[in-house]
């Protein structure tokens, strides 16, 4: 029995969005009696969309494509701020088509190994809080860069262009926000050693393609789309919500973000208002700030403390104030746009 507990404790703390979301769904239940109108409330279309990207994720990761590009590029490398650049930016290209997660997943251990290897362990903390920002921006140039976007994208069907716009001037300030704080960094010469070869593995390859696949992910929104069917048709809750959502979708984006994390707050906000462009900027804003407010975040903090446990409150730090200050920057991007016939009136 205690090993039972321990295991489920265990597994809550490792798939912790999931296991909260199961149980809140499981709530919800008991208010709106369980029907085969359950399977309405489930947009098919994001799970089948997510899934698919997931498989040619796992297949790039397989085949290591982008390890590959960076270890190309480092050869070219002379000193210190030029490895972490290539470090950072290339979270921000690869998260385009990878998702920000994944990239961060395969990427973030690189630049720990890469830092060590020239003995500029002083370097770690700074640079994967510039990955993980630089992966949560890049995510924002496609919709198909985050879990949160996927969801917005086939919820609102807005088109990849109109996307991209809406969320470039926030791409172009915290890509300016990440080159300012990179001259920060020495530019100390720094020699890298040869690093060991990538084989390839063609062995079970489809078999490690799809058990890659996380299926976790997957069934949290599920899981959440339940929820949110469900609160939607208590009318309590869909008078209150829409009541504070409506017209506020941006501050609602951002603030739900700190707390439960932008892919819930996505879904929560779509489930109660159709303002999805501002639904959008929210929940990519809102994706910075504190460490749950995007599952890449946590990604990035566990890394770091498998690698080194001690350096977990100084990150801590660091990551945030950084997070925060681009945070309110980005909130000042936003009313400087959509209130700016306000400042010139005034």
């Amino acid at each position: 029995m205690d090993k039972l507990i321990e295991r489920s404790f265990d597994f809550f703390k490792k798939e912790i969005i999931f296991s909260i979301s199961l149980i809140l769904a499981i709530i919800s239940c008991f208010f709106v009696k369980p029907s085969i109108n359950y399977l309405n409330y489930i947009n098919w279309e994001t799970i089948v969309l997510l899934f698919v990207i997931m498989l040619i994720v796992e297949v790039l990761k397989n085949l290591a494509i982008f390890e590959i590009v960076v270890r190309k590029l480092l050869t070219r490398i002379g000193n210190a701020r030029e490895l972490v650049l290539v470090l950072v930016f290339i979270c921000f290209f690869s998260s385009i088509f990878i998702t920000n997660d994944v990239s961060l997943i395969i990427f973030v251990p690189f630049a720990i190994l890469a830092l060590k290897k020239v003995d500029r362990i002083d370097l770690i903390i700074f640079t994967v809080s510039l990955q993980t920002i630089a992966a949560n921006v890049g995510c924002m140039v496609l919709p198909i860069g985050a879990p949160h976007n996927i969801v917005m994208y086939t919820a609102s069907q807005i088109p990849f262009e109109s996307f991209f716009l809406l969320l470039l001037p926030y791409i172009l300030v915290s890509l300016i926000f990440l080159a300012i704080l990179l001259f920060f960094i020495p530019k100390d010469t720094i020699v890298l050693p040869k690093m060991s070869k990538i084989d390839f593995d063609s062995k079970d390859f489809f078999k490690r393609v799809f058990l890659g696949v996380d299926y976790y992910l997957l069934l949290t929104f599920i899981a959440l789309f339940i929820l949110i069917g469900n609160l939607e048709s208590i009318p309590f809750f869909n008078f209150l919500f829409k009541r504070w959502i409506i017209g506020n979708e941006v501050l609602w984006g951002v603030v739900a973000s700190q707390v439960i994390s932008n892919v819930p707050a996505a879904m929560l906000l779509s489930g109660f208002s159709t303002n999805y462009e501002a639904i959008i900027i929210g929940i990519n804003i809102g994706g910075l700030g504190t460490l749950i407010a995007s599952m890449a975040n946590l990604i990035s903090y566990k890394i770091l403390v498998r690698e080194h446990d001690e350096l977990k409150i100084r990150y801590l730090g660091v990551f945030t104030v950084l997070n925060v200050i681009l945070l309110v920057i980005l909130l000042g991007v936003y009313l400087l746009i959509n209130h700016s016939d306000c400042l010139m009136f005034i």
